[in-house]
This record gives C-alpha cells, structure tokens and sequence, in this order.
C-alpha cells in the first residue's frame, strides 16, 4: 500500500511548526500505524533527513503514550483503539493521512508529534495517596465490596492517561481523566478516607494547569481508546458537590 503523508514538523517549543508532505511506499496492510512511520523514519534517516520524533513505548494499546491526531480524530479512526493498534488496511490504498500533536494548550509540543502531558502527572500527584494499614495483607473478603461497584472501579481504572479527551474535546478539558480517577478511589471502600481532599485538589490542579471545563459534547467517551463513560464524569460532579457542601 502507498500512502501521502501530512505530517506536523516543529523543531520545538518555541519556533514555529507547519505541515510537511512525504510519501511511503509498500506498506503492509496489516502494519501498524507506528510501523509505517517506522519505516517513514527509516526512509528520512537513509537520506540523511531528520527522523519524524513521536511517542511510543508497549505499542499494545496499554501505555498511552502513541496517541496521534490522525485526520482530525484521536488515535484514529477506530473506536475503542489507541494509535499503536490501528492497522494500515484501514485505510484506502494510495489515501492521503494528516498526522498531528494533541492540540491542547496544556500540552504544549515537545518536538514535532511529541508534547508534554505532565500536567496529567501533577493532576495525579495532587490526588495524592490512600490511607492504608501496612503489614499483612488482609484477608480478601474482608472489606465486602458490591459486585456493581467493584466493576465500574475497574472500568474506571482502566483510563491510561493518553489524553485523547483532552484533545478531542472543544474545550480542552480533563473532566473524563480527572473523573476516572476519582472514580476508581471513590467506589471502594479503600478510597473514601481522603475523599473530599482528594477531588478538591485534583479539580483545582486541573483549573491550575488550563484546562477548560466540560464541554458536554461526548466527544471524550467517543474517542477514549478505553471507552471510559462520561457517567464518571457525572460522579466526579456529585463527589465535588458532597466535599464542599458536606
């Protein structure tokens, strides 16, 4: 398969990008969207040209880090997929790609497709940790946890913090990160002894890093390579509620 690439060049922070064009030839259509800017890279290095920096780490949808705009949508076309799992078949032979950054004022661009999500980390960070008891583990049955519960913690759990809702909202907001995070602490038992501290901080660290609220579009459940629910969104606003008015 033959594919035109549009892709966003920028040598860092502070100088300006723009859209350069390449082309790659027989591409596998069962590669990887990474793979084909492998062999991109492998191209630009053989003609002594500065390889296209993008993030990368297990390229099995676990980590993250691979997330692209890739024709205006996060990770691509597919629903419930990181960039890492999006096969060249699915699209047309000889189709023209436009590859871009998370557009995101809190993610400010590194270098080319690569930005800066620690502002994640600090959102985390201000969450801070739970209150356990250490020595020997606890008995597994010990702290009874509803079936439903247990389920929708780990649904919650699930977010690996690539930031697709970030940049596919309109707003550039965090709610669905930050919501799935206090979620999966604020449905067991284990979670609810630094409850109210912990949805204020990470609610105000979010406001402190820029980014903009809900915009109620869905757009982030949509694009989520997890498919973490706006309903945690939904919880996220109950648990602000309770913490400031209880």
């Amino acid at each position: 398969m033959n594919f035109t690439l549009k892709i966003w060049r920028q040598k860092n922070r502070t100088e300006d990008g723009k859209l350069v064009t390449y082309a790659v030839r027989d591409i596998s259509p069962d590669a990887s969207f990474l793979e084909m800017l492998d062999v991109l890279n492998n191209d630009l290095v053989v003609k002594g040209e500065e390889p296209v920096a993008f993030d990368h780490d297990c390229r099995e949808g676990i980590c993250g880090s691979c997330g692209l705009m890739i024709e205006g949508r996060a990770h691509g076309p597919h629903h419930g997929a990181a960039t890492c799992e999006l096969r060249m078949r699915s699209f047309p032979d000889g189709d023209t790609i436009t590859v871009e950054p998370w557009r995101a004022r809190p993610f400010p661009i590194i270098k080319d497709l690569v930005v800066d999500r620690t502002a994640f980390d600090r959102i985390m960070a201000a969450g801070g940790y739970i209150s356990v008891k250490t020595g020997q583990a606890a008995d597994a049955n010990a702290i009874p946890v509803p079936k439903r519960n247990a389920e929708e913690a780990m649904d919650a759990a699930a977010c690996i913090g690539c930031g697709a809702c970030v940049a596919t909202c309109p707003n550039g907001s965090a709610m669905l990160f930050v919501a799935a995070k206090v979620s999966q602490f604020a449905l067991l038992p284990q979670g609810h002894a630094e409850r109210k501290e912990r949805v204020e901080r990470m609610l105000a660290q979010m406001d402190a890093e820029g980014f903009g609220a809900c915009s109620n579009t869905y757009a982030c459940e949509a694009e989520c390579p997890k498919q973490i629910s706006v309903e945690h969104i939904a919880r996220l606003n109950r648990e602000f509620v309770r913490a400031t008015v209880g």
